[in-house]
């Protein structure tokens, strides 16, 4: 195959479509991350809703043009409701070799290939294990494959831009963008805008991307392989004020939130890990706020600094991944029996040990339930979108307040990185603070007297007149909080830290069935699959099949009505991304036949995979 040239200018033909997949491939200095994601503004400036899947390579600095080092960023735009980045591209950019290897069984039969023909040379070919080159072999006419040199074209748009041939290849992504921009119809203002402020101090690396992207955009035009471009109208979204948002950006933004409504001031503690870490860099944006963001030296320095602010009277946070958490247990233990408020957020990644850094799991759940010394519940909570991640970083936080409880607040390194559009809530939808801080007193203080309802026990800021205390990691006398070895005393604080962990199903909402609330088959899930979920789902009853599901926001205590809901079906299905834990939880719990449906290959499960799994059991 030879690479397509330029060829006098025809009138493309336009065509109108619902959903587009598109995915972007190369090496991590290739861009691929950014340009992805400024597809992903256009597209919301565009009014698509969209989903987005960024892969980022698990190894730092990986040699360029192998097989590790490959970057992938995948997004989905289209004129409805969607739930997930897409089961297969439509279209793939593959920017050498080994991002064509590692991603080309996943393009659709005819979909669209773009490779930078550039690349494509015997040292590039032989790091990605081709023996001969695919663009010449016939391999690849399955699908619309268009060879193009971006790299020389690119080259030649920028030969008066003064900068030097290594400045100008790292602009080929916008060249690349420009041509996608052409194709799919998307809006480039944003972009320019991005570009113009992003690089202000450095005027000629501005003029050279902006050319960059507009020369791109124009070979497309002006290109008669580009016989078609494409059209999604925008979405039907409800009115109001929306943003673009990631998971580990909507966790911060419902961190702030939570503090202003419970007019506590934030205190977030962390130790650098993928893929938590931005969570730590983007409130340290928010000091207007009174936030007050910590580095700390290691995973238990950030867990026990953060329980520190909890007993001074801040709200408490602190985050990290899988491999922190197993640093953080015994802290975590601590905080448990000082019955102190804080949130401790897992963005689970794949392991074990160090694992897949950068590749999302579900594989924590077992460890936050029971991976710490002695008999110590705490409560659990899952967000299941990207969007959600706000609504549980406010309700895990109103709920360590109100309880006096660290709470465990579990997303995964999908969610944390995917993009979708946002609806900005309003004041109103962000739920009262129970807050209940000892003011001033006389007589002794009393720091495991307790509400009555909740358990929880007083919170007074040390230094209060008339309530200066200690407390420590020793077990407690009940009411008193004085150390006691009594043997009875300490069956009754077990039972009593446990009790109020479960009151909390007191104040949860009764369970959402979605379908008929009895039948041959309910699908249970949490965090993450739920859009997967939703997909097959949805294309099982397309086909007439009739299945129920119940997705989890709460994992400890467990809804109060699961139970009941279980046993009104006769097969009950746990897709995970794990190898069954939850499904283990409910056959332990319930003793329900929960089946196991498991994915560990650190990718997300596909719609796809759900409906045929579904198909199955109803088969069967």
């Amino acid at each position: 195959m030879t690479p397509e040239t330029a060829q006098a200018p025809t009138q493309a033909r336009v065509e109108k479509i619902d959903r587009i997949v598109i995915r972007l491939a190369g090496d991590s200095g290739d861009g691929i991350q950014l340009s992805g994601n400024q597809l992903t503004t256009s597209s919301a400036i565009a009014g698509n809703d969209l989903s987005t899947l960024p892969d980022f390579p698990a190894e730092i600095r990986a040699p360029a043009g192998t097989l590790p080092g490959v970057s992938g960023f995948q997004i989905s735009f289209s004129n409805y409701d969607i739930n997930t980045p897409g089961d297969t591209p439509d279209a793939l950019i593959a920017f050498n070799p080994a991002a064509l290897k590692v991603n080309i069984s996943e393009l659709k039969p005819g979909g669209l290939l773009i490779v930078n023909s550039d690349a494509f040379q015997p040292k590039n070919l032989q790091k990605a294990g081709y023996a001969k080159n695919p663009l010449e072999d016939g391999s690849l006419e399955g699908y619309r494959t268009l060879a193009i040199p971006i790299t020389d074209l690119n080259r030649k748009a920028l030969k008066e831009s003064g900068l030097g041939t290594r400045e100008m290849d790292r602009c080929k992504n916008f060249f690349t963008l420009g041509i996608l921009f052409h194709i799919y119809t998307r809006p480039e203002d944003a972009t320019v805008r991005w570009i113009e402020t992003k690089f202000a101090k450095d005027p000629v690396v501005k003029a050279a991307n902006l050319t960059a992207l507009k020369a791109g955009r124009a070979y497309a035009e002006a290109t008669e392989v580009f016989q078609s471009t494409y059209v999604v109208e925008r979405a039907p979204f409800p009115p109001g004020v929306y943003r673009n948002v990631m998971g580990n950006s909507a966790i911060c933004l419902g961190l702030v939130a939570a503090s202003l409504k419970a007019q506590r001031p934030l205190f977030y503690a962390g130790y650098p890990i993928t893929p938590a870490s931005p969570i730590l860099h983007e409130l340290a944006r928010y000091r207007e706020f009174g936030v007050v963001t910590l580095q700390a030296e290691d995973e238990i320095a950030a867990v026990c600094a953060a329980l520190g602010g909890a007993f001074g009277g801040a709200l408490a946070v602190t985050g990290t991944s899988g491999p922190g958490i197993a640093l953080k247990t015994e802290a975590m233990g601590l905080g448990l029996m000082v019955e102190l408020p804080m949130v401790v957020i897992n963005v689970q990644r794949g392991g074990p040990s160090t694992g897949l850094p950068t590749k999302p799991e579900q594989a924590d759940l077992l460890q936050v339930m029971y991976g710490r010394h002695g008999e110590s519940p705490l409560p659990v909570i899952s967000a299941s979108t990207t969007g959600d991640c706000f609504e549980v970083a406010v309700e895990a936080c109103r709920i360590a307040l109100k309880y006096m409880v660290p709470v465990i607040l579990m997303t995964d390194g999908y969610l944390a990185n995917a993009s979708e559009p946002w609806k900005l809530p309003s004041q109103d939808e962000i739920p009262d603070f129970d807050v209940r801080l000892k003011g001033a007193g006389t007589g002794p203080y009393l720091p495991y007297e307790r509400d009555p309802r909740t358990l929880a026990r007083q919170w007074a800021i040390p230094g209060t007149p008339g309530y200066e205390h200690r407390i420590g990691g020793l077990e407690k006398e009940d009411v008193t909080g004085n150390v006691s070895y009594d043997p009875d005393n300490h069956e009754r604080m077990i039972h009593l830290r446990a009790e109020k962990v479960q009151r909390i199903a007191d104040e949860l909402p009764p369970t959402e069935v979605d379908g008929d609330p009895a039948g041959e088959l309910l699908v249970i899930g949490w965090g993450s699959t739920r859009g997967a979920i939703m997909g097959g789902i949805r294309r099982q009853r397309s086909e007439g099949g009739k299945v129920s599901w119940v997705h989890l926001r709460w994992l400890n205590p467990f809804p109060k009505d699961l139970g009941d809901i279980l046993k009104r079906f006769h097969k009950v299905l746990v897709p995970e991304m794990n190898t069954g834990q939850l499904s283990m939880m409910l056959r332990a719990k319930y003793l329900v036949d929960a089946i196991s449906f498991s994915k560990v290959q650190g990718r997300p499960f596909k719609a796809i995979e759900i409906s045929d799994k579904i198909g199955e059991l109803l088969e069967g």
